[in-house]
């Protein structure tokens, strides 16, 4: 089977899709999705088992053999749950053949063959006769196709047409049921991943074009570790409120439904997000739950069971609205066979029978269809603006000529009001600047007007880009443009350093085994740095890419004693000499290597194929191998903890 993968390019800027042969071990891929997240689960595996558990003894209470349909088996694990528990036979389906290929060799190797049966199908596609994929329809209903959501996977469809034409109409269901719940709540934090909102630069007061602030925004849900935004971060305006209810043992319906809670609002201020997650009872008594809801919620929040394959949701609301302390309040929860989405109202008299539309809102600004939430965070940072704006000021002069290389950056506009002759905007999307509809590489001295740049600015921001040094484009296209710069050309950013911290973490992320690289947000990930950060590599775009591989090696020794999964890498841009902003820790780890990262890039993480154990006294080091591979914008890394040898930096 030949696969598709998405390269990041940094000597383009570009995503290159390259068709990997036969040999390509795309078990990889698999192994590195939400799979193992979900295999590792404990609170989800005991709960499902339970849950099974009871549904089979119910079925055997009432004199019949337990026939248990299993939809997206995934590695067959809750089937082999099901016959464990005393279930006569199992069906179970997975649509994407790799996995039902693996499902097969797992319930074989584990002695399950003769009691399970796995169907490589689509359960739409299920047959049930004698001579069909299934002898009879199942009495007993087990699936987990659940998203952070809760019906993103089409959980609903998927139980309707098993309802209909699968099971027995008085099966039972594992889970039995689910609710959703929401929170709605004023938070300038989240509210700022929503839109672009005014900034102040040098006295002037940069305002959203009305597309902008009149857009309902982007129709897709924001997923996040709810439990990494701390209470002071938002003001609840409505008690948890439980939205919506289905019950999985009962025909299901995908048609399109509103449901609304009136409430008196909590306190006052601008309704402006709706924060959700939702239960699972695995039984119809309720006794067993699986619960999504963040620690903060939770009465022993150090009891919280930590997971990444189901996290839980952010909703910004198409308006905000200011509400009063006790005014009746309306809030709409809509939702069609995949998705979810909220709409508020006041509850008065005048009017309130109106409903808002069924519809899902859409972008018409179209900046969510190009900036992701946490690029507007990004955009909307005003300390991180104000270290640009003071970086921009100490080089942009009357009559400077500046050329922006970043995707969708606001500095452009930052250099025009700051008094810069002329601005050029290459690979930008901003509406009040000469844009240059081209790559670097394409520029010419016409697309210039025969001038040449005096001053290259980027921040730099590329869409395409996947891990941290991936921004290196910014250097590709400063080498491109060399032609076109003048010979004193001033650079923002000036250089750039990778910088490395071994960590610790004390999430799911420890589950995972990479050889590469691989991007995480890890404000969302509790870790701990367990020596002090370290510049590793340095990259000067004053001068053009180099034709030769930079190696850099040395090691950093453990001085805080945990259990070292890997290292992050990030990296930091020095704007002027004495000016810099980092896309990964805000500041130093303090005394017990507990970090702040920044929310608004992905960093790197590669982990180690087994967990070193530090007792912090030095004891223990992390060696590290980097190489920069001009020809491919590639850094080809290896890093290998050990017994300590000597400590040396790059």
């Amino acid at each position: 089977m030949k696969t598709f993968c998405g390269r990041a390019n940094p000597t383009t800027g570009a995503l290159d899709w390259v068709e990997e042969s036969e040999e390509y071990d795309y078990h990889q891929e698999i192994a590195r999705s939400s799979y193992a997240d979900m295999l590792h689960d404990k609170d989800r595996n005991e709960k499902y088992f339970l849950g099974i558990r009871a549904a089979v003894r119910r079925v055997k209470s009432r004199g019949q053999q337990a026939v248990v349909l299993d939809i997206g088996t995934g590695t067959g694990l809750l089937s082999m749950m099901a016959v464990s528990a005393g279930a006569d036979y199992c069906y179970a389906l997975e649509v994407f053949k790799p996995m039902a290929d693996a499902a097969v060799r797992i319930v074989e190797k584990n002695g399950f063959r003769d009691k399970i049966k796995i169907i490589n199908k689509h359960s739409t596609e299920v047959t049930v006769g004698p001579e069909g994929d299934m002898q009879s329809r199942a009495n007993i209903l087990v699936t987990e196709l659940f998203d952070t959501e809760l019906i993103g996977e089409g959980a609903l469809p998927s139980y309707e047409h098993a309802h209909k034409n699968l099971v027995q109409t008085d099966c039972e269901a594992v889970p039995h049921r689910a609710t959703v719940y929401a929170q709605l709540v004023e938070s300038e934090r989240l509210w700022s991943w929503a839109r672009l909102l005014p900034l102040r630069v040098g006295g002037h007061e940069v305002v959203p074009n009305p597309e902008e602030t009149s857009c309902a925004g982007a129709p897709t849900v924001c997923d996040i570790q709810l439990s990494q935004v701390p209470p002071t971060h938002f003001h609840p305006l409505s008690q948890v409120l439980p939205m919506y209810r289905v019950d999985f043992s009962r025909p299901v319906s995908s048609s399109p439904e509103r449901l609304t809670a009136r409430f008196p609002a909590l306190g006052s201020g601008s309704a402006q997000v709706v924060l959700s997650w939702w239960d699972m009872d695995m039984d119809p008594e309720g006794t067993i739950i699986c619960s999504m809801a963040p620690s903060w919620t939770l009465p022993n929040p150090e009891n919280f069971p930590w997971r990444d394959h189901w996290m839980q949701c952010v909703y910004f609301l198409p308006v905000e609205m200011h509400v009063t302390e006790g005014e009746m309040v309306r809030l709409t929860l809509c939702h069609d066979d995949y998705s979810l989405w909220y709409n508020i109202q006041p509850d008065s008299q005048e009017g309130g029978d109106s409903e808002p539309p069924i519809s899902r809102p859409l972008c018409t600004c179209q900046a969510h269809m190009v900036w992701t939430r946490p690029r507007f965070g990004e955009l909307n940072d005003p300390k991180r603006t104000d270290r640009y704006v003071e970086a921009l000021k100490t080089i942009v002069r009357p009559d400077s000529v500046c050329l922006s290389v970043s995707d969708g950056s606001l500095l452009p506009i930052f250099a025009h009001i700051l008094g810069a002759h002329k601005v050029l905007a290459a690979n930008d999307l901003t509406g009040t600047i000469q844009v240059l509809e081209s790559h670097p590489q394409q520029l010419t001295s016409n697309s210039l007007g025969d001038e040449q740049v005096s001053v290259l600015i980027g921040e730099p921001y590329f869409t395409t880009s996947l891990l941290p040094w991936h921004s290196l484009y910014f250097w590709y296209s400063r080498t491109v443009l060399s032609g076109r710069l003048c010979d004193d050309v001033t650079l923002l950013p000036q250089s750039a350093s990778l910088c490395m911290a071994p960590m610790e973490f004390k999430s799911s992320l420890h589950f995972r085994e990479s050889r590469e690289a691989e991007p995480h947000p890890l404000w969302e990930y509790p870790c701990r740095a367990l020596a002090e950060p370290l510049e590793v590599m340095t990259f000067d775009f004053r001068q053009r890419v180099p034709e030769e591989v930079v190696k850099s090696e040395g090691s950093v020794t453990l001085s805080r004693k945990g259990r070292c999964h890997g290292v992050a890498l990030w990296m930091d841009y020095h704007l002027t000499d004495d000016i810099s902003v980092s896309t990964g820790l805000t500041q130093p780890p303090n005394q017990q290597g507990d970090c702040e990262w920044s929310p608004h890039r992905k960093q790197a993480v590669y982990f180690f194929s087994s967990p070193w154990e530090s007792a912090g006294d030095d004891a223990s080091s992390v060696t590290y191998s980097l190489a920069f591979q001009p020809a491919t914008g590639d850094i080809i890394m290896e890093f290998i903890p050990g017994p300590s040898r000597h400590t040396t930096s790059a």
